[in-house]
């Protein structure tokens, strides 16, 4: 197992080593970004699994509302002094109250429409068979950018009785495909920016720089200057020539392949075991030992028995069988130049996963580890 891991970590780490990377994949365009809109609505035609009105006053308050924007009085209020105002109760169990929610694409158009995900608020216990009613959503800045309504597709269920339950996957919330149509598209456009900036997913220096290389090796062959201009480790600016549109430029510029920079970075989920090493960590030469003392104590009571006719009480005497035993372990010289050496260092040992992130803190702290630990 612990062969295994080690091996995969290094052909992953290998790979990535060899590997170019388009500039699309690595970078995003400054201002293109994807807005998150959120609404308040109500799931109704639900089959007795919705809120109960008692617990969630604010799915009958919402029912309440739309009702009463559809001409339908469910308050009973009159003026007359013989019969005072008396509310009505509200007993349905066909109805829930949900948050909506959607990430608005900075592409999308009015009139398109896009996916988005209901989630129940109150004590619902299913929307699986729902419809939501028609719901706003708005964005930070408070405007409404899509109206969403449909069926509510969800994959979970969970059914049972008084005595036993069966349950899988969520079924409190669900999804809507194409369920909300845009009303308003995001303010900015390409054709808008003076310059375009790139900015960096994983901020490196040395990515960056490759990166500004090259753009301008291949601007200097296909457009007869120096496009690109490096403002920090982040972002990159990008003069686009007049002769060409920016939908265009960009896909030139993003088909662009090099080789991002990775930092010098040990993962370790002491949870599950994983042991992830990047492909720069360097060990300083050290000795390194590993051995596991077992300690098994049995317990094993004897039960006594007196002699016939002594008038003696059967009692249970304890008996505890304490066993020691150390494994052997070996010795071995760590000098990771390259992550190959230092894999190869660690199955000389044989260790499980358990023992390896045991030593790598143990080199971490003697300071021969020249890499960032990140403990999960």
């Amino acid at each position: 197992m612990t062969r295994l891991l080690l091996a995969l970590v290094l052909i992953v780490s290998a790979a990535s080593a060899q590997a170019a990377v388009r500039i699309k994949d690595i970078a995003d365009i400054k201002g293109l970004r994807e807005n998150q809109i959120i609404g308040y609505g109500l799931v109704i035609g639900l089959n007795g699994t919705g809120d109960t009105l008692r617990n969630a006053p604010f799915t009958e308050q919402s029912l309440q509302s739309m009702l009463e924007n559809m001409g339908i009085n469910v308050r009973n209020e009159t003026t007359s002094t013989t019969n005072p105002a008396r509310p009505t109760t509200l007993r349905t169990r066909n109805v829930a109250a949900v948050m909506v929610t959607a990430d608005l694409q900075p592409s999308i158009g009015a009139g398109e429409r896009m996916d988005v995900t209901v989630s129940s608020l109150g004590d619902a216990t299913s929307l699986l068979g729902g419809t939501l009613v028609m719901t706003s959503l708005r964005a930070a800045d408070g405007a409404v950018y899509a109206v969403a309504q449909g069926a509510v597709t969800v994959a979970g269920y969970s059914v049972g009785g008084q005595a036993q339950n069966v349950s899988q996957g969520t079924p409190t919330a669900g999804r809507i495909p194409n369920g909300a149509l845009v009303e308003r598209e995001v303010q900015g456009s390409l054709h808008e920016m003076e310059f375009l900036v790139l900015e960096l997913k994983n901020p490196d220096f040395v990515t960056a720089t490759r990166i500004l290389d090259a753009i301008n090796r291949y601007a200097g062959g296909r457009y007869r200057a120096q496009i690109a201009f490096e403002r920090d480790y982040r972002t990159i600016v990008l003069s686009k020539p007049r002769h060409i549109g920016p939908v265009r430029f960009l896909a030139e510029i993003g088909e662009l392949t090099v080789e991002p920079d990775t930092p010098a970075r040990v993962v370790i989920n002491e949870r599950t075991g994983t042991v992830v090493i990047g492909r720069d960590v360097r060990i300083s030469t050290v000795a390194v030992t590993h051995g596991n003392l077992t300690v098994r104590v049995t317990e094993m009571p004897v039960v006594s028995q007196p002699a016939p006719f002594s008038r003696g009480q059967t009692v249970v005497v304890p008996q505890t069988v304490v066993e020691a035993n150390e494994a052997g372990s070996q010795v071995a010289i760590l000098s990771g130049v390259d992550l190959q050496r230092l894999v190869r260092g660690l199955n000389q040992i044989g260790l499980k996963p358990s023992g390896i992130i045991a030593i790598l803190q143990a080199i971490k702290t003697a300071g021969a580890l020249q890499a960032d630990v990140i403990v999960q």
